[in-house]
């Protein structure tokens, strides 16, 4: 049984986003999280979280069998959408106004267990 979690709203724009979702895409659960450990990036503890979250779901819905170890998992699929923009007001020189996009996204996570 595959094991699903989703974040909805992070704020993390989707385009730095997918760049950390590539890293990952198709690893062992215990080495994309060493990889995502290891990453500096800001959507990177989302991400772990996320498939952490994933693996603790698919453990409940039936893949007791599998080893305790994440080893016995593996990220299937990451989909990285975009959430709702903020749009705010940055005050320039002359009276002029610049628009600032505050991007969001949402990121579903699925995981497999290994055959």
């Amino acid at each position: 049984m595959d094991g699903r979690a989703v974040s909805k709203y992070v704020r993390v724009s989707p385009r730095k986003a997918r760049i950390v979702a590539d890293l990952v895409r198709g690893k062992r659960v215990d080495q994309a999280l060493e990889i995502l450990g290891l990453t500096a990036k800001k959507a990177s503890p989302i991400l772990s979280k996320a498939i952490a979250s994933a693996t603790a779901n698919a453990r409940i819905i039936g893949a007791e069998d599998v080893k305790r170890e994440d080893s016995g998992f593996f990220v299937k699929e990451i989909k990285v959408d975009e959430g709702p923009t903020m749009k705010r007001i940055r005050p320039r020189a002359q009276g002029r106004a610049y628009r600032i996009l505050k991007r969001s996204s949402h990121i579903q996570v699925t995981v497999s267990p290994v055959q």
